[in-house]
């Protein structure tokens, strides 16, 4: 069965929430920064942010985050899911063969210990136990999502008025809106993207510091 990963509607209501600790060097975790090509969704504009794991919040899913980081994965993907105030959502690889490696790897759930603030970096899901490759960085407090299951694994300590410039002016995602259909990125990947939805912002390249 395909389900394509989602996370719960922007429209969803807002309920209070935890603040999360802000990262620094005296917390565990590593140091990733993505540069962006397309921000804006015009070509050539670029810019940098910098994601600050924390397996202290969620080990599993830190673990994998930088395994994925590691062995260059992130790179030439697009941020296909833009919602602004929301998420910003990624993490499906241009390479159908490369990601069809990933989609039976799935992990065990990490709990929820801090809420999804405004920058936090978080696994999607489809339900328990789903977690493979697809992430998305909070836009807003999105506090709402703490009781769903979603589980952040680091924040963005660095450049987050560049993660507020990705692409969005494509919507949400097929069906439900006119956005790319997560089914047809998994089975056409970038070729799919490239030529219908061009202007979507992708990461050129990510390092682990």
């Amino acid at each position: 069965r395909e389900a394509a990963l989602q996370v719960a509607s922007a429209s969803a209501a807002v309920l209070a929430g935890a603040n999360v600790a802000n990262a620094d060097d005296e917390v565990p975790g590593k140091l990733i920064e993505f540069t962006v090509n397309n921000l804006d969704g015009e070509e050539g504009k670029t810019g940098t942010f910098v994601v600050k794991t924390r397996p202290d919040w969620a080990p599993i899913g830190e673990e994998r985050f930088v395994t994925l980081a590691e062995t260059n994965f992130f790179e030439g993907c697009r941020a296909f899911r833009v919602l602004p105030g929301f998420i910003v959502q990624f993490g499906i690889n241009g390479d159908p063969a490369v990601q069809a490696k990933w989609r039976s790897s799935s992990l065990k759930d990490d709990p929820v210990k801090v809420s999804n603030s405004r920058g936090t970096v978080v696994f999607a899901t489809a339900g328990p136990g789903t977690r493979t490759t697809q992430l998305f960085v909070n836009l807003g407090n999105n506090a709402f999502l703490n009781k769903q299951g979603f589980s952040p694994l680091g924040e963005v300590v660095e450049g987050m008025d560049v993660v507020e410039r990705f692409y969005s002016g494509y919507g949400e995602g097929a069906p439900s809106g006119k956005g790319p259909n997560q089914g047809l990125i998994q089975k056409q990947g970038n070729a799919y993207l490239e030529s219908s939805y061009p202007k979507l912002s992708y990461f050129s390249k990510v390092v682990v510091k």
